[in-house]
């Protein structure tokens, strides 16, 4: 590890992982043979198949799934928190305990390519083998085979 890699002792790596500087990785499983970018964040429950690539700036929140053979461009957002907000109707600072009821998991399934600067809307599935176009703002489910790309994206054709 070097010392510009934030990396937990929790993360799992598998074989063959290459890792930029400037990474920060917690509680997370990337598979064999994945690269990862620099000034990319993965967070804990994070899981990345094998053979992946993630690109430099990319932001991987908590509840993501991101099959084998993907591609994700630079500065991908992923969001888990589709109303976030910092504080309670009191004034009181949120905390885990109340953001865990506004939580949502994103599935990105196998052999996906998505963009440079597309955001991820939490709570969707991207399926198999179907490309996201950059700076696409992705906000429901994507079926396999398919391109989508625009704000917010919609299908341009099926592959």
């Amino acid at each position: 590890m070097s010392k510009y890699q934030c990396i937990s002792e929790d993360v799992k790596l598998g074989r063959n992982v290459s890792l930029s500087k400037f990474v920060n990785l917690y509680g997370c499983d990337i598979g064999e043979n994945t690269k990862v970018g620099s000034f990319v964040e993965v967070q804990k429950g994070v899981d990345i198949g094998e053979n992946c690539k993630i690109s430099s700036h990319t932001f991987i929140c908590e509840g993501v799934s991101i099959g084998k053979n993907c591609f994700i461009g630079h500065g991908v957002m992923f969001i888990n928190d589709n109303y976030p907000k910092s504080a309670n109707f009191d004034g009181s600072l949120q905390t885990e305990k109340d953001w865990a009821n506004r939580f949502t998991e994103t599935n990105i399934k196998n052999n996906v390519s998505i963009g440079s600067n597309a955001t991820i809307i939490g709570g969707i599935t991207i399926g198999d083998a179907s490309i996201i176009g950059a700076g696409s703002v992705v906000t429901r489910d994507v079926p396999a085979n398919q391109i989508w790309a625009g704000n917010p994206a919609k299908k341009i054709r099926t592959l």
